[in-house]
């Protein structure tokens, strides 16, 4: 396979390096792979001034054409899946079939917006003779977008697939920690003939440079997905300026497991599912409010199939769960479980980081967690669950509900009631029941509460990336004098 990529800034249709860098490291080792090039204020106004100009260009060209040059891009990163995988595991960690599987879910993103992008229709208003009302859909303009570092290609690809197929330009800060699924996409685009300007990919400091560009008159959608109290963050940085925002942020997502579906079956799913990615995902599955009828069953489910996760370097075969992202991670889990364990709660497998090197720590289950124990409160982000019963689905429902969280909530049932039930009541952007998969490109995605603003994915998503403008044309000139109450 081929080393990890000599990475470098792309400005303005140019790569470009630089005198400060950071180094990349490996988790599963905490070895040195690569080093991150940090860009300083003069790269930023260079790419500020090049998303003016492919943006110029860019609006001009016709969403076939941009759907065409999309495909060509996605085309290429589906011929060099291998390559971006191996990039990704070796930077983030996570198993190799699972980051192929996110450079799939990558190029499914582009695919879906370089098609939905030619639908972006307009519409005529009707009126009476003489005058015509239009509605037209154009490109917002120059995105600030910030990705983070737990899906480092197709968290990008999300943000960039938007920008690009509604004919806006971007500068992406891609994640620091995990830089080179972006750097691949912006080699797929340059080799795929994007102008010049449209795509530019900057790294270094987070607060640095967003605190530089969100301000820019340039800037005119801020796009975002990370922690909810950095999305507050930059939402008053934009806010100053009146700069639109996208944001998708973190979750606490509760699981409802009702006494009529196979426990064995329903723990099983959920404790695999709780282990992808290492549990560091937005919508991981944390908080599991199961029916008391069947929590025994399921619990012992759940926790046999933790328990027999393998987890190691992504990179060899079998392995199941890679490391967690850092030391800080491991540290902030580990609170959270003597927190929960001192305020007695039942450790069923796990919690204890096993020796040697590598940000490893085990699928870890605990339950009967008390309500004011920090992890009820807390997202762990991390390969950790709350197993508790519930003697009601009025009682799961409100606890379900109790955080300032909704970003995707689930379900285990076989009642039309209690679906029909749940479809109304549970408070999430993305609810999904008798499965643990949260979002697809054909469907918006994002939170509701403190997760977030705005959706990304489906025909909603791209709506972000563009203005509505009215159009008023009358055929001629009004001569009439003007009538009290007219319409402005």
């Amino acid at each position: 396979m081929p080393d990890y990529p000599d990475l470098s800034l792309y400005i303005g249709g140019q790569w470009r390096r630089t005198a400060e860098t950071l180094p990349v490291l490996n988790p599963a080792t905490e070895k040195v792979i690569g080093q991150l090039p940090v860009a300083g204020r003069a790269d930023l106004d260079d790419a500020l001034e090049a998303a003016a100009r492919g943006f110029r260009v860019w609006r001009a060209t016709s969403p076939r054409a941009r759907a065409e040059v999309i495909l060509r891009a996605t085309a290429l990163m589906r011929a060099r899946i291998d390559e971006i995988a191996h990039a990704i595991t070796l930077e983030h960690g996570k198993p190799l079939p699972q980051a192929r599987m996110e450079v799939i879910r990558g190029c499914e993103f582009f695919e879906w917006d370089a098609g939905e992008a030619q639908r972006l229709y307009g519409r005529v208003v009707p009126s009476e003779p003489g005058i015509r009302y239009l509605v037209i859909q154009q490109p917002v303009g120059t995105v600030a977008a910030f990705s983070p570092w737990n899906f480092p290609m197709s968290q990008p690809a999300r943000k960039i697939a938007g920008a690009i197929a509604s004919g806006c330009s971007i500068i992406i800060k891609a994640a620091e920690e995990t830089p080179a699924g972006a750097w691949h996409i912006a080699r797929a685009f340059h080799d795929a003939g994007l102008p010049a300007g449209v795509l530019n990919l900057v790294f270094g400091v987070p607060s640095e440079i967003s605190s530089y560009l969100i301000p820019q008159p340039q800037v005119r959608l801020v796009a975002f997905t990370g922690s909810t109290a950095v999305g507050i963050h930059l939402t008053e940085l934009a806010a100053r300026s009146m700069t639109p925002v996208l944001m998708e942020l973190g979750g606490h997502a509760p699981v409802i497991v009702c006494d009529d579906v196979d426990p064995d079956a329903a723990g099983a799913m959920s404790a695999a599912r709780k282990a992808r990615n290492a549990g560091q995902v937005c919508t991981s599955p944390t908080r599991f409010f199961v029916d008391e009828k069947i929590f025994q069953p399921y619990a012992a489910a759940f926790a046999a199939r933790a328990a027999a996760v393998r987890i190691g370097d992504g990179m060899l075969p079998g392995v199941e769960m890679g490391p967690v992202a850092n030391h800080r991670r491991i540290e902030a889990i580990e609170a959270l479980v003597e927190d929960a364990r001192a305020k007695g709660a039942k450790v069923l497998t796990g919690g204890v980081r096993p020796n040697g090197p590598g940000y490893f720590y085990p699928v870890t289950v605990l339950a009967e967690v008390p309500d004011d124990a920090r992890v009820m409160h807390e997202e762990p982000f991390g390969p950790l669950a709350i197993i508790n019963p519930t003697s009601s689905l009025d009682e799961a429902i409100a606890r379900a509900n109790a955080l300032p969280f909704g970003l995707a909530a689930y379900a285990f049932t076989h009642r039309a009631a209690t679906v029909d039930r749940l479809m109304t009541e549970i408070e999430a952007g993305n609810l999904s029941i008798n499965t643990l998969e949260a979002s697809v490109a054909e469907v918006p995605f994002g939170g509701v509460k403190a997760s977030g603003q705005g959706r990304e994915g489906g025909q909603e998503g791209m709506l972000h990336y563009v203005e509505t403008k009215t159009i008023s044309h009358r055929m001629a000139l009004e001569t009439a004098p003007m009538v009290s109450g007219a319409r402005q």
